[in-house]
């Protein structure tokens, strides 16, 4: 299954690095304005992608503060979206296979550096790669599913040893630990480790070991059989064409590597259960949640089974899922307690509706308010209104800044600015200290234009830079 990655984590300046660091403890509640905010998100990017449904979960302070299913959950027959339908979660199962391999660790099993040898001693170079090198996506297997559709042979069962025989029997894509890349083969190799390890079968571990544990009572082998008419079903588009339903992998192809299907309730559960380090060791969920180094210190920004990264100054433990007619986005937030679970059935067919939604949440979860700040924000508003009609209150600007507003800077603003309109939204997006300065932004709405601004005020008040720019 194809990963859906979110790597573009790494920050565009000190005021997006500090963005919402104003904002208070977050109280486990969305307002009825923020819930609106999210339906409108998702119901814009499902119109604008033509996916036919979705269901979401999100995580505040630890709790679920909401769960809403959109859309078509199964065009024939003609079904609404429901929050009780499951969905494949693809690659987002790798996580838990992680776990599962973490928590055999803990109990002396076996350890992150065995040897692949150790446990399957035919597959190629194994007694150079270790445990960790296949949950980082280090060791060098070939990826036995690269495509992004069901290709000829996985139309008919195999074993996961069987898959083993074809990919990871052939020579490696390279030495172990010097490169990443994404391979849905390490995952199967390190699920049948698992069983070797444990005695037991691969999702029977999983499900006393993390799913009875946690109450994720609805979690699926997807790899078993397809899911049922109660649940999502999987759609596809070719090309621009109409929408279609997708076609199921055969038995043995996800395995480990992809093998659960379940609710966005539950998958929540599971978030908050990392949140609060429920099933493994405080020092197991850090080995998991560390961006792995190749072996010239080069950075993989991959942890063990989880992309980890910042957004928005933000940690970001995340990881996307992609099979045959669904798409996952999950994303946790571990220090602010938060996380955001995104399920959509359609795969492939669709522009990324699953992370333009996480990201469309994530903003609505953290985009502070502005209680005690509506002097400044109605001070920028106003200095902003001003610039659009070629005006300048020099009495609120430092000597630098008002040497920086000349008469040529001042015509730019008001020619460009000028014909947006009138604000209608004003926003306060970050504040932090630098430079001896406050440091704020603030996204503002004119008509269908987003701009950005930044300020820097001095502790008099006086105000250094005023920078207005295309929004991101």
């Amino acid at each position: 299954m194809r990963v859906k990655t979110t790597n573009h984590f790494f920050l565009r300046s000190l005021i997006v690095i500090a963005v919402l660091t104003i904002t208070a403890h977050a109280q486990a509640t969305l307002s009825t304005a923020q819930q609106s905010r999210i339906d409108s998100v998702v119901a814009d990017t499902l119109k604008a992608t033509g996916a036919p449904g979705a269901s979401i979960a999100v995580v505040r302070d630890g709790k679920i503060v909401y769960e809403r299913a959109y859309g078509s959950g199964r065009l024939t027959p003609a079904t609404p979206a429901a929050t009780s339908m499951r969905y494949s979660i693809g690659s987002v199962s790798k996580q838990f296979t992680a776990t599962a391999i973490l928590l055999l660790a803990e109990e002396k099993r076996l350890t992150l550096d065995d040897k692949v040898s150790k446990w399957l001693p035919n597959l190629t170079r194994a007694n150079e790669v270790t445990i960790r090198q296949l949950l980082s996506m280090t060791a060098g297997y070939q990826d036995y599913w690269p495509h992004d559709y069901v290709f000829t042979a996985m139309r008919n069962p195999i074993a996961p040893q069987g898959v083993l025989e074809q990919w990871a029997r052939k020579p490696l894509d390279f030495d172990p630990g010097t490169k990443w890349q994404y391979s849905n083969t390490n995952y199967i190799i390190a699920g049948l480790i698992v069983e070797k390890a444990s005695g037991m079968k691969f999702f029977d571990f999983l499900r006393k070991r993390i799913f009875q544990p946690l109450g994720m009572t609805s979690v699926y082998d997807a790899d078993e059989a397809p899911l049922g008419e109660k649940d999502a079903q999987g759609h596809l588009r070719n090309a621009l064409g109409p929408l279609r339903a997708a076609p199921k992998e055969a038995k043995g192809w996800l395995f480990a590597a992809g093998q659960l299907a379940m609710t966005a309730h539950d998958l929540a559960l599971w978030n908050i259960s990392v949140i609060e380090q429920k099933i493994l060791q405080p020092s197991s969920y850090r080995t998991m949640q560390t961006t792995v180094l190749l072996k010239n210190g080069l950075p993989t920004r991959y942890g063990l089974g989880v992309n980890a990264g910042m957004a928005n100054g933000r940690r970001l433990i995340s990881h996307g899922g992609a099979v045959s007619g669904y798409l996952t986005a999950n994303h946790i937030y571990p220090d602010d307690r938060a996380a955001i679970v995104v399920f959509v059935n359609i795969y492939p067919g669709a522009a990324g509706p699953d992370g333009q939604i996480a990201a469309g949440i994530s903003r609505v979860l953290f985009e502070p308010t502005n209680t005690g700040n509506s002097s400044i924000l109605e001070q920028a508003r106003r200095i902003f209104i001003g610039l659009q009609q070629g005006k300048v209150d020099r009495a609120v600007f430092s000597a630098n800044a008002n040497d920086y507003f000349s008469e040529e800077v001042v015509a730019d603003f008001a020619a460009s600015l000028g014909p947006l309109g009138a604000p209608t939204e004003f926003v306060q997006t970050g504040e932090v200290l630098r430079g001896g300065m406050t440091i704020r932004s603030f996204r503002i709405r004119c008509g269908n234009r987003t701009v950005s601004l930044s300020t820097q005020t001095w502790p008099d008040g006086k105000i250094e830079q005023f920078m207005v720019e295309q929004a991101e």
